[in-house]
Order: C-alpha cells, then sequence, then structure tokens
C-alpha cells in the first residue's frame, strides 16, 4: 500500500476521531433529548415516560434495555458482511437496531404521544448505523489496499462526490422523518437493489461483462493455487480528470471521473437519507456502470463509504443528534474484529457465491420493511 494512501487513510480516521470527540462533547445534544423527553406524557403506558424506571436506550426512562454480549456478536456479523461484500453492513446495522434489539418498534411506540422523541430515536438510528458502517470501511480499506483490490482514484471520486450530498440531505431531513416512513423507504431502496442485481445474474445481463468474468477467473485461479496476489492486483495505468484506466489480472478497466463523482453524490443523497453507508448502491455501480468484478468492488466501494460517513456522522451530530455511547462502543469492538476476518475469507467465496448473497439479503430485508413500514405488516418482526 502505498504512502499517499496510507496518508490519506490516517487523516480519515482522525477526522472521524475529532467527529467522535466533537459529538460527545457538545450540549445541544443533551438539549434536544431533553427537551423531547420532557414534551413525552408520564406514565407507565404505551408511549409514555416513567421516570422512576431504569435508563434503557440513549439514558431515557424506561427505555428499551440492549443487551450488550449480543451487541457485539451482532456486530460482528455486520462487519462480515460489509468487508466482504463491499455492502450492506448500513442494512445489517440497520435491522440489528430495528429488529433485533427493537428500536424501531420502541420508536413507533411515540408516533403519537411524542412525535419529537419519535423522530430524535429515528435520527439516533440512522446515525448509529453510519457509526457501525464508518469503522468497517476504515478496516476493510485498509485490509484491501494492501491486498491489491481497491481503485483509489475511483473511491476518492465517488467519495467525494458523495460529501455535497450528505451535507444537504442531513441538513434537509434531520428531525423530520417519522420512523414508520424511514423504515419504509429504507425497505424500498433496499427490495428495488435486489431486484436490479437479479437482472444482473440473467444472460442478458452478464453479456458486456466479458472483461469482469476473464479477471474474476484468473483472481480465483490464482486464490486456489495460494498464489501472491497482489502481483496482478490493482494497477493505476492512466489517470486524468476525464478518463481513468485500471488493470487488475491481466484486464483493463476504464472509468470517467466525473461521471464517478456524479454517481456519488446521486447514492449518497439515498443512502445518507435511510442512515446507511451507500455500499449496497456502490457495489451495482461498480460492478454494473463501470464493469468491474465483485473482488475490486467491495474495497473501492468500502473507500467510497469511509469519505461519506464521516461527512455524514459530522453533520449528524453537530445538529445534535446522539447515540448509545455504550452500546454503540461495543458494536464497534465486534465491527472491527469482523472487518479484519472478511476481506481475509471473502477472497475463498466464488464472486456468483457473493452475488447471490447480497441479493439474498437485498429481497429479504427489503420486502420485510417495506410492508412494515408503509402497510404495517410483519415478515420477521420489528
Amino acid at each position: 500500500m502505498s504512502r499517499k494512501f496510507t496518508f490519506c487513510l490516517i487523516m480519515l480516521l482522525l477526522a472521524g476521531v475529532l467527529v467522535g470527540a466533537w459529538g460527545a462533547a457538545t450540549p445541544v445534544q443533551a438539549g434536544k433529548l431533553e427537551e423531547a423527553i420532557a414534551k413525552a406524557p408520564q406514565g407507565t403506558g404505551k408511549g409514555q415516560i416513567d421516570p422512576a424506571a431504569p435508563a434503557g436506550y440513549l439514558g431515557i426512562p424506561g427505555g428499551k434495555q440492549v443487551n450488550l454480549v449480543l451487541a457485539f456478536f451482532w456486530a460482528l456479523w455486520v462487519g462480515w458482511v460489509f468487508s466482504t461484500v463491499g455492502a450492506f453492513g448500513g442494512v445489517m446495522a440497520g435491522v440489528g437496531h430495528i429488529s433485533v434489539f427493537g428500536l424501531g418498534a420502541y420508536a413507533k411506540t411515540f408516533k403519537d404521544t411524542a412525535p419529537e422523541l419519535n423522530k430524535f430515536i429515528t435520527d439516533s438510528v440512522r446515525v448509529s448505523n453510519q457509526w457501525l458502517v464508518g469503522l468497517s470501511a476504515l478496516v476493510s480499506s485498509v485490509n484491501y489496499g494492501k491486498q491489491k483490490r481497491l481503485i483509489v482514484p475511483l473511491g476518492l471520486s465517488l467519495g467525494l462526490g458523495s460529501l455535497l450530498a450528505a451535507f444537504l440531505v442531513v441538513y434537509t431531513t434531520m428531525g423530520k422523518v417519522k420512523f414508520s416512513e424511514y423504515q419504509g423507504w429504507f425497505g424500498l431502496i433496499v427490495f428495488i437493489i435486489g431486484g436490479f442485481m437479479i437482472y444482473e445474474m440473467t444472460p442478458r445481463g452478464q453479456a458486456s461483462k466479458k472483461k469482469s468474468k476473464e479477471a474474476v477467473k484468473a483472481f480465483e485461479a490464482a486464490v486456489k493455487q495460494k498464489g501472491d496476489i497482489t502481483q496482478q492486483g490493482v494497477k493505476t495505468n492512466k489517470f486524468t480528470l476525464t478518463h481513468a484506466e485500471i488493470s487488475f489480472f491481466g484486464q483493463t478497466f476504464t472509468f470517467n471521473p466525473i461521471w464517478a463523482f456524479v454517481g456519488g453524490f446521486f447514492i449518497s443523497a439515498i443512502s445518507s437519507f435511510i442512515g446507511v453507508g451507500g455500499g449496497f448502491l456502490y457495489v451495482p455501480f461498480l460492478t454494473s456502470v463501470v464493469g468491474l468484478p465483485m473482488f475490486v468492488a467491495a474495497g473501492t466501494s468500502a473507500l467510497a463509504v469511509l469519505i461519506s460517513m464521516i461527512l455524514s456522522i459530522f453533520n449528524f451530530m453537530i445538529k445534535g443528534v446522539t447515540v448509545y455511547w455504550i452500546f454503540i462502543g461495543v458494536e464497534l469492538v465486534g465491527i472491527f474484529i469482523g472487518s479484519m476476518i472478511g476481506p481475509r475469507t471473502g477472497k475463498y467465496i466464488p464472486e456468483k457465491g457473493l452475488k447471490w448473497f447480497f441479493i439474498a439479503l437485498a429481497c429479504y430485508v427489503g420486502l420485510d420493511y417495506t410492508l412494515k413500514g408503509f402497510f404495517n405488516i410483519t415478515l420477521i418482526g420489528g
């Protein structure tokens, strides 16, 4: 991994640390939460706050209690998923926070009695997802960079395009989205992407992927023979403002950095709204529009996600959104471990296996959350 790339990642990590320090120290966070709690009716019923009850999620009296052991192992799974396919870490983090830990059902109890608290919890879940994805993206970027399976210019082009979108979405949607709306849009977007990926697996969808297929065959053969995959890994042959050319396992791929910038903007706008990293959109973009093999798309997606997550987290937290730090701290440990494992095991999984895994997650989660959010129909709970 080049010194420039290492330096870039270190700077991004430092920025992330500053976000956490600033967020933890911002008095406005506690103020907004306290105001939302104060406006909620007191009592022991549904949608009420019981001041005498023990503190739970976000320190809310009588709030949802979370299992920290389960949080660790779920985060380990989230880190492995994201670092293996370069996507779905945010979606899986969202599934955990919404369904596994019951924060979705808890937030909905305040839909009518305390709408401000409902929206505050919604924003907290959104940014909590992003904390997990941000760390996973950092660890994954480093590991994929070492394996020469990351296209730095492309990842940076996508990431820079995401910065403006992340800024705009946070400032236009924070405190305005009900949990049911958030869950419904979350599911619908994920479901649509799953359908698109199914099309990609058809003969027609595969027709334009000759270069990618050849690179995949060569890569998988090198892994089977236990060869040094870095020897034929990503190399940047040419890079200008409008044309970039890279090689990977004997195949040459080209892309326009300007279009990558534009793609990053729209992808980040969608992903910031639903509070995920955007890998589930970056990966289809990289495999379909750019035509890259999945083995390269995962690492490149991680770098793009890392850049957008830092700004999105910063914007959410400077505007007063807080997270449950004990909960998130335990999850981040699991994320780190899972993200270290993913790039080391993913190379042994056939590309088709990775894609079908991606599709299964998209269709299942997407359908369930669409029905639950918009129609109050439950398939898997949460």
